[in-house]
């Protein structure tokens, strides 16, 4: 699978872009603040209907606009190209596989598996375990129509159990039937979290000896509520706190995944070209199993790959990358000279793209 062809227009700071992708290495450069993380926002937003960065779609309106749209041209593994598009504003969100309109956006995740290496990534090391539970469910809802529906239904009645905690005083009997209910769904989303953990491991090893050179042991472990008991035997020993608190203290919602270093939390002994190495490695564990399950290969965003990585790692970084296991990639790097100097030493199938302003100019 990889993008032929990008029609943007509206979307954050571009205003109307047309571009053509070749199926190996896009190049994007550009200074800071021109376009490129918005171009890669536009390719994620594609595949998963929704911004990579930002909660809510209105800030992704060209300033003085009251919408946007998206459009793309993708070669299929197997059929004829398909074309997916995208059109937000006032009255909602428009998305369309061949002009015919999706009857929920959930049903179009896992069409076009994508994985993102961004800056934006160290959010993971440094901040709570909700960034690290937004990786886990952008991961399994690609691979999991099932884990995708147990997630979203999971959410929806926990914002009802919280809003009854809230208003109080709860009324028990209806509380027992929604706990019921989130323990259905709660069951497939610990399973899948703890496998997703553990096929993770030793593929983020795998890929940090290579980038590093083996001088770290790196490694992923899960921890869950759920692994002290079911859902409802956790909410009937906590209801009292619940309510007192009011809001619901046990689920699934506090998950989280421990990254670690030498059998340490990485965030407090790895330096910043560590963290950061670590966080590669996971993005492209992510990709083997998507790869994996998908049976082609996603496409892989790396924006601004080289910050605080040096050039040793870059290196051993791109000869990966270069490997025949990666499908379509779209690089971006401030340094033109820097970029082109690199991916021109890998393959001749490339394309440079130069951001200014929102617009973008092909280079040859």
């Amino acid at each position: 699978m990889d993008l032929k062809k990008i029609v943007v227009q509206d979307f954050r700071n571009i205003e109307l872009q047309e571009l053509e992708f070749c199926p190996n290495i896009n190049c994007i450069s550009g200074n800071n603040g021109e376009g490129k993380t918005n171009l890669m926002d536009a390719i994620w937003y594609l595949s998963m209907a929704k911004s990579a960065f930002s909660a809510s779609d209105r800030y992704n309106f060209r300033h003085g606009c009251s919408g946007f749209a998206l459009s793309g041209l993708y070669s299929m593994p197997s059929g004829p190209d398909t074309r997916i598009s995208v059109q937000v504003d006032g009255s909602g969100k428009k998305l369309r596989r061949d002009d015919k309109p999706y009857q929920r956006l959930s049903d179009h995740i896992g069409l076009l598996p994508v994985v993102m290496v961004s800056p934006t990534d160290a959010a993971m090391v440094s901040e709570t375990g909700e960034e690290r539970r937004k990786f886990s469910n952008a991961v399994l809802s690609q691979m999991s129509a099932e884990y995708l529906n147990a997630v979203q239904n999971y959410t929806r009645l926990l914002t009802q159990r919280n809003a009854m905690l809230k208003n109080g005083p709860a009324d028990f009997q209806l509380m027992d039937v929604i706990d019921s209910q989130m323990e259905a769904f709660a069951a497939p989303v610990f399973e899948m979290r703890r496998r997703l953990a553990a096929d993770l491991s030793p593929l983020v090893q795998e890929y940090y000896a290579g980038i590093s050179g083996g001088r770290e042991t790196v490694g992923i472990s899960y921890r869950s509520d759920l692994e002290r008991g079911s859902l409802t035997e956790l909410f009937a020993s906590r209801r009292e706190k619940d309510s007192i608190l009011k809001f619901t203290t046990a689920g699934v919602q506090r998950d989280d995944f421990i990254f670690e270093m030498d059998g340490r939390p990485i965030r407090r002994c790895g330096s910043q070209g560590q963290q950061k190495s670590f966080l590669v490695s996971l993005k492209f564990a992510q990709y083997s199993l998507m790869k994996e399950r998908a049976g082609y290969a996603p496409i892989l965003l790396l924006d601004d790959l080289f910050d605080k990585l040096d050039m040793g790692r870059v290196q051993n970084l791109l000869r990966m990358v270069a490997g025949n296991d990666f499908g379509q990639i779209f690089l971006t790097d401030s340094n033109k000279v820097r970029l082109s100097g690199i991916v021109d030493g890998i393959t001749s199938e490339r394309t440079y793209y130069e951001a200014k302003g929102g617009a973008f100019t092909r280079n040859e």
